[in-house]
């Protein structure tokens, strides 16, 4: 039986979802009657349908494949797995999968169409890079994500986005410029090409950045630190920077799953300024009481070009 809270954040989290899904649906259709007229209108739908319904039963899968994470338990992992239970049982939510990408660029993300199905991710470059009670902070606020139902949204739109910008780039090379009426298919088609994706980008910022705000306030009740997650945040901020992301840079959709987007400016960001995080979470240690040993820098100075020092975290990413 679930909660007055969290029934709320259910049906909430339900109406973004069904809202999202047929703004997406409807700048896919409108791409295809760009590039195929009413045929293509139609095509562009029963795709869109068939795509939302696949998306909702195997998006994470798609995207764990897509960064070729491995899951980890109790033997393979133990530090990294015991951490992520006792912040899931603190937050009385069920046991997600865990998973490790072999990858240097820190980050992590959380996925899964509901908390009975939930996965949550590190790269071992964060693991590395992160004391243990950061590690913790970044991880509780994957689960405020899943506390807060975003994850099939996440999931969702990660795909689906994607979808539309491939449909449009496949546009840019198959567009009707021999008909009749040539000429005019070939603009409406480079127009297509241009604001398709661009669009799919405002959905995604309507509902992301907010939500971000949301799992930080969520992942600081649930770590009790707020102080180690911003402190998080800057040391992976300042890596981003520096450290490619190969899965981002073939699919830029799948950056805004990350807790801090990699190589995005703040305009087209689906996150905020990771300085104003900060400062948001600097005030709620405040709130809270929290004790400021170990706080993070305050957000002027983030800086690329002074990173802070990268030190051996307890959390060893090949369990050793």
């Amino acid at each position: 039986m679930l909660s007055g809270p969290t029934r709320r954040r259910v049906q909430v989290s339900g109406m973004k979802t069904t809202l999202l899904l047929a703004a997406l649906t409807a700048l896919f259709m409108a791409l295809g009657y760009t590039l195929g007229g009413s045929g293509g209108a139609v095509i562009a739908l029963l795709v869109a349908a068939g795509m939302n319904l696949f998306t909702f039963w195997n998006a994470d899968k798609i995207v764990l494949r897509m960064h070729d994470a491995r899951e980890v338990d109790a033997q393979s992992a133990p530090d990294f797995y015991n951490l992520v239970r006792d912040l899931a049982q603190r937050a009385q939510l069920p046991m997600p999968r865990v998973y490790i990408i072999d990858q240097d660029a820190p980050n992590a993300f959380a996925t899964g169409r509901n908390p009975e199905n939930a996965a949550v991710a590190a790269t071992s470059g964060l693991l590395s890079m992160l004391s243990r009670d950061e590690v913790a902070g970044v991880m509780a606020h994957e689960l405020g994500h899943v506390q807060n139902r975003d994850t099939l949204i996440m999931t969702m739109v990660a795909t689906i986005a994607g979808a539309i910008s491939m449909l449009a780039n496949f546009g840019l090379f198959f567009r009707g410029g021999d008909r009749e009426g040539g000429h005019g298919n070939m603009i409406a088609s480079l127009m297509a090409v241009i604001v398709a994706p661009f669009a799919a980008m405002i959905v995604q910022m309507a509902i992301s950045r907010t939500r971000e705000y949301g799992a930080d306030r969520a992942g600081a009740a649930i770590s009790g630190n707020p102080h180690a997650l911003a402190a998080a945040l800057a040391k992976i901020a300042g890596a981003a920077e520096r450290i490619p992301n190969p899965v981002a840079q073939r699919n830029p959709a799948a950056a805004q799953l990350y807790i801090v987007p990699t190589h995005v400016s703040e305009l087209f960001s689906t996150h905020p300024a990771t300085e104003k995080r900060i400062a948001a979470l600097q005030d709620l240690a405040a709130q809270m009481g929290a004790p400021t040993i170990g706080a993070a820098p305050r957000a002027s100075a983030l800086s690329p070009a002074a990173p802070p020092p990268r030190r051996r975290s307890a959390l060893d990413p090949h369990g050793r």
